[in-house]
């Protein structure tokens, strides 16, 4: 690849081209690239049935078809067809829009394809039009009063003004960034397999059924840890970091950010070192955390003190088994489920001499070091991604 001038006059370059190719960018509105299809069908067999996220087009599940909530006689979905771009007009904001890879099938009505023109490279506007530099400028359309149901209308979405090249460069640039991604997946399964790994060792150590220690007691879970009662009353100004629900990573047990709890209006838990944290809200997501350092957090959030027969960090792993999340999951509430503090404190698990629960910390600690440096590592590649495309669009 060659860096190159970004622009001549009227002519515009992107500042990284690859050689062979030095024809300016040409400026033109999505409409000669886009043509909304307007083709529908029935749920009748033809087509598969798909939903469309911000992870793409994928085939929607008994689990997810809520179509037995309804009648569907004479209902009429939208078809989408291989190599078409599609998003959610309501969630462009949250990055809903990709390239079907999926395959033709029918979606809901809400949801806007485009059949994409045969003079550009489907991957290359794919990338293109996915990026977040786009999406953003896409925003600039959206049109409504209430914020959850803002949207960019697919009229508003092709006058949008954008610079491409003749269909070989993007055809150049399409394959390269393809490369590019399979190694990205490649890391992202790696890392996937590596969590796989670490679960079956949580289930091994954490099983109800049987210890893999030559010696374990069962103790009620409400033995192990009592949940921190202290308060946290923002009004006090006393500036303390709040940890809450979205600062920790789903599965990690990273944090990830904080705030300051005087911007807060309700009411804390204080956090302090050595405590475990478990949020109780959608107990699914599997967010918890050890407290390093004093802190408050959400009250949808416990925090657990350990008692004298578990280690903090052997409780810390404890929670992240698959038989406490089976307990956390006997759940109140259907749209906003809450863990139980009654069923979870009456689960039992068996518990080894602290000298095995230390044995055991060190090996699921090494585990975690060695998954929080590939996850590192398919960070970078995504930022990496990210500044090479800066790079190679207008």
């Amino acid at each position: 690849m060659a860096n190159v001038s970004s622009s001549n006059g009227l002519e515009k370059r992107p500042k990284l081209r690859f050689p062979g190719f030095d024809e300016p960018w040409k400026e033109t509105a999505l409409s000669s690239v886009l043509t909304e299809r307007n083709e529908y069908a029935e749920k009748d067999g033809t087509y598969e049935h798909a939903t469309l996220s911000k992870e793409g087009i994928y085939g929607k599940t008994a689990r997810y078809d809520r179509d037995f909530l309804v009648s569907t006689e004479n209902k009429k979905y939208k078809v989408t067809h291989l190599g078409d771009l599609c998003y959610n007009p309501a969630n462009l904001k949250f990055g809903v829009i990709c390239l079907n890879t999926y395959g033709d099938a029918i979606f809901s009505p809400i949801y806007v394809t485009f059949e994409i023109d045969a003079s550009s490279d489907p991957d290359f506007i794919g990338a293109y039009l996915t990026r977040w530099d786009f999406i953003n400028r896409a925003l600039k359309y959206q049109q409504g009063t209430v914020y959850e149901r803002m949207a960019v209308s697919p009229e508003d979405f092709v006058s949008i003004k954008c610079c491409f090249p003749q269909k070989a460069e993007q055809t150049r640039l399409a394959e390269f960034i393809t490369l590019l991604d399979n190694r990205i997946a490649a890391q992202g399964k790696y890392v996937e397999s590596l969590k796989k790994y670490k679960r079956g060792l949580l289930s091994a150590v954490f099983s109800q059924n049987v210890s893999m220690f030559s010696t374990a007691d069962f103790y009620a879970f409400s033995e192990l840890a009592v949940r921190r009662s202290e308060k946290y009353d923002p009004k006090c100004n006393a500036h303390a970091v709040c940890i809450e629900l979205e600062h920790i990573e789903q599965e990690t047990g990273r944090i990830i950010g904080s705030t300051c709890a005087d911007y807060q209006n309700s009411i804390k838990t204080v956090c302090k070192p050595g405590d475990v944290m478990f949020g109780k809200l959608r107990p699914y997501l599997r967010k918890y955390a050890f407290v390093q350092k004093e802190c408050v957090c959400s009250s949808e959030i416990w925090s657990l003190i350990p008692t004298d027969i578990v280690i903090p960090k052997y409780l810390f792993y404890l929670i992240q088994s698959e038989a406490f999340m089976k307990a956390a999951n006997v759940s109140s509430g259907t749209k906003m489920p809450r863990a139980e503090w009654s069923t979870i404190a009456k689960s039992g698990y068996p518990i080894p001499s602290k000298d095995d629960q230390q044995a055991t910390v060190d090996i699921l600690e090494t585990t975690d070091r060695i998954i929080v440096s590939h996850v590192a590592s398919y960070d970078r590649l995504i930022e990496y991604k990210k500044g090479l495309l800066q790079r190679l669009f207008i």
